[in-house]
C-alpha cells in the first residue's frame, strides 16, 4: 500500500491526506502494531483504530480532529501525541482519556487552543502554561512527561492541592470577535477621507502645540498660552 512503512511492531502512513483510518490498515496491521503513526493527515475522527488493540504508542500529529474524538479502549497504550489538532475543550479530552487509556504516562498536546501558550495565542503566557499544566495532572495522575517536558515531584504535589481549581475554561466561539482582514489596511486619517471618490474636506483636531522658539507654530499660538 502506497505510503505505508512498516518495520517490526511500528507502523507509519504519514502525510497520506486521508480523513479516515483505511479499513485495510486496521485489518493488515492492527494485530501486530504497537506503534501507529498517522500524522501529517486530514484526520477528522478516529473510527478504525479499535482494530489496533495492542498499541502502546499513538502519534496523531498535525491533524484535524477536534472535541468529537472518540478513542477506543487502549489499556497498554503509554504514549500519545495530537500536537497541532483543533481541540478546545480540555476537560473533555482528558476525562476521556482517564477512561480509555489507564497506562497513559507521556502526552502532548501542544499547539491545541486546550494548550494555552504562545504557540496558539500571544494573549498566553508562562502562568497560564502552568495552570494547564497543573489541571491536566489533576486528570491524570500518573503523567511522567507533559508536552516538552518531565512531571516534576512540585507539580504533582501542587496537583493534589490546587489542581481541581486550575480548570481552563473553554474558549467561547464568538462571533462579534474582531477579525483582521487582510484587505483592511490601517491607516491614521479619518474615515471620510478614505474614500478616494470624496472630495470633501475633513475636519480634525489636533491636540499639538508647538512650543519651539523657531517653530513656524509660534505665529499661531494666542497671547494667553505664552
Amino acid at each position: 500500500m502506497a505510503g505505508l512503512v512498516v518495520s517490526g511492531t511500528q507502523v507509519s502512513y504519514i502525510g497520506q491526506d486521508c480523513r479516515e483510518i483505511p479499513e485495510h490498515l486496521g485489518r493488515d496491521c492492527g494485530h501486530f502494531a504497537k506503534r501507529l503513526d498517522l500524522s501529517f493527515n486530514l484526520l477528522r475522527s478516529l473510527e478504525g483504530l479499535s482494530a489496533f488493540g495492542s498499541l502502546e504508542e499513538l502519534i496523531l500529529d498535525n491533524n484535524l480532529l477536534g472535541n468529537d474524538l472518540v478513542l477506543p479502549g487502549l489499556p497498554r497504550l503509554h504514549t500519545l501525541t495530537l500536537n497541532k489538532n483543533q481541540i478546545t475543550d480540555l476537560e473533555c479530552l482528558l476525562d476521556h482519556l482517564a477512561k480509555v487509556t489507564p497506562a497513559l504516562e507521556y502526552l502532548s498536546l501542544l499547539g491545541n487552543v486546550a494548550c494555552p501558550n504562545e504557540l496558539v495565542s500571544l494573549e498566553k503566557d508562562e502562568e497560564d502554561y502552568k495552570r494547564y499544566r497543573c489541571f491536566v495532572l489533576h486528570k491524570l495522575p500518573n503523567l511522567k512527561f507533559l508536552d516538552a517536558r518531565k512531571v516534576t515531584r512540585q507539580e504533582r504535589e501542587e496537583a493534589l492541592v490546587r489542581g481541581s481549581f486550575m480548570k481552563v475554561v473553554k474558549p467561547k466561539a464568538s462571533s462579534d470577535r474582531i477579525t483582521a482582514s487582510p484587505e483592511h489596511h490601517y491607516t491614521p486619517l479619518p474615515s471620510a477621507s478614505r474614500d478616494l471618490t470624496n472630495h470633501r474636506g475633513v475636519l480634525g483636531k489636533c491636540r499639538y502645540v508647538y512650543y519651539g522658539k523657531n517653530s513656524e507654530g509660534n505665529r499661531f499660538i494666542r497671547d494667553d498660552q505664552l
